[in-house]
Parts: C-alpha cells; sequence; structure tokens
C-alpha cells in the first residue's frame, strides 16, 4: 500500500546500505531521500518536510548524533532513528540525549527497521490510513483537522474537502468540472467558475497568507493543480 506522500530521509555514508535501506523502504510504500553525508541536508529541510529521518552516527564532516543535537536546538522535531555500528551502552545512552527518538545497532535486519519506522509514524501520529502529508501541510482525515508546522488551521468542511482532493490527485491538473463534481456534488447545480475561484483563493488565504508557498497552480482554461 502506498503511503501517501511520506516522505523518509536517510543519511549513510556507505552507499550499499543507503540503497538497501531505500529499497526496502520503497518496497513498503515510503518516499525516500538519501545522503552520504549531513551536506544539503538542512538546506533540503528547508524547502521539503519529511517525516522521519534515518541517520548514521558514523559520518564524514559532522557525526550524526551532533548534527541532530543541532537540528533540535534549532526546533527541528522530526522523528529520527538512528542506524549505527555505535552500539556500547553509553552510545544508546548519547544517541537518545541528544534527540534520537529510536536506535538501531548494525548490523540490522530490514523487516525490523521498517516495522520500528511504521511504529515510530503512528507515535507520531503520521499514518496513510489516518493522516494525509503534502509538504508541510498535514491533514488528519478522521478528525477533519488542517496543521501547518505544528499549528492548527480552521477550514470549513468544503475547504477541507478541496484541499483534501488536491492533495489526493498531487501533480494532476482537476479540472472545474471534476472539481464541481467531487466537491460539491449534488449541490453543484449552482456551481460555476467563480464558485471554484472564490473557494481556493479563500483556502489559501488560509493556508499560505503570504502567498509565497504557492500551492495551487491556476492552469489557463481548465482548472488548478496542486504545486
Amino acid at each position: 500500500m502506498k503511503n501517501t506522500s511520506i516522505e523518509i530521509v536517510i543519511i549513510e555514508d556507505e552507499e550499499d546500505i543507503l540503497e538497501l535501506v531505500e529499497y526496502h523502504l520503497q518496497k513498503s510504500g515510503f518516499e525516500t531521500m538519501g545522503f552520504l553525508s549531513t551536506q544539503n541536508v538542512e538546506q533540503f529541510l528547508e524547502e521539503e518536510n519529511p517525516s522521519l529521518m534515518i541517520i548514521d552516527r558514523n559520518l564524514p564532516e559532522c557525526e550524526g548524533s551532533e548534527f541532530v543535537a543541532e537540528l533540535r536546538k534549532y526546533g527541528c522535531n522530526i522523528p529520527v532513528i538512528f542506524l549505527t555500528a555505535k552500539d556500547r551502552d553509553e552510545d544508546i545512552e548519547e544517541g537518545f540525549i541528544r534527540g534520537g527518538d529510536d536506535y538501531i545497532t548494525k548490523p540490522f535486519k530490514p523487516k525490523e527497521l521498517v516495522l520500528r519506522v511504521q511504529a515510530l509514524l503512528r507515535r507520531s501520529g503520521i499514518t496513510s490510513n489516518e493522516k494525509i502529508k503534502y509538504r508541510d501541510l498535514i491533514l488528519d482525515i478522521p478528525n477533519r483537522t488542517l496543521t501547518i508546522e505544528n499549528n492548527l488551521v480552521e477550514l470549513t468542511n468544503l475547504e477541507f474537502k478541496l484541499l483534501h482532493t488536491f492533495i489526493k490527485n498531487p501533480n494532476i491538473t482537476l479540472d472545474r468540472e471534476f472539481l464541481r463534481d467531487e466537491i460539491w456534488g449534488e449541490n453543484g447545480a449552482n456551481f460555476n467558475d467563480k464558485t471554484i475561484n472564490v473557494t481556493i483563493n479563500r483556502l489559501k488565504k488560509k493556508i499560505d497568507p503570504t502567498g509565497e508557498k504557492e500551492y495551487f497552480i491556476p492552469v489557463w482554461g481548465v482548472g488548478y493543480k496542486l504545486g
């Protein structure tokens, strides 16, 4: 089953291990982004909002747990699993003190790693069945709530349904007729082009007040797609 838009970052300097971890996570339906060092990771985190990170401690340039400690210092609360050969009791303790949420020592069993990833995501409230994540948006489907960077954003039922529809169809242009049937349904008799424009503009102001994130891209003469 596809874990919609649940992205996991792996930082591992041994390419064969990195590929192994990515293979098993992708096989389980997750999206992955791999790095061979901590270089460029901070920039990636500024632009994207992954759900979890798997980090080796023996990394070039910056030791993995020190890197996590720095991230925590600046308010980054993304769940972290250390996957490392450092297996002494004091190493494990140090890993948790510096901000790790779980600790797996090498050699490891890929199946166990995937199970621990799934368990940590559940504890963090991010699962494919109950919550859908897109960029920095987290939709809680059962409770019909939207969270952006840990802040609850109030949406009407119509706005929530509209946003949910776009997130379920990323990178696809949704035409006005589809949106009318999907969102308004039987109440779409009085629907016109202005209806969808007004609703999307109202939604945009709530989730992106400054207009910098460009969640919705208009497709001239057709409709909109998620950016």
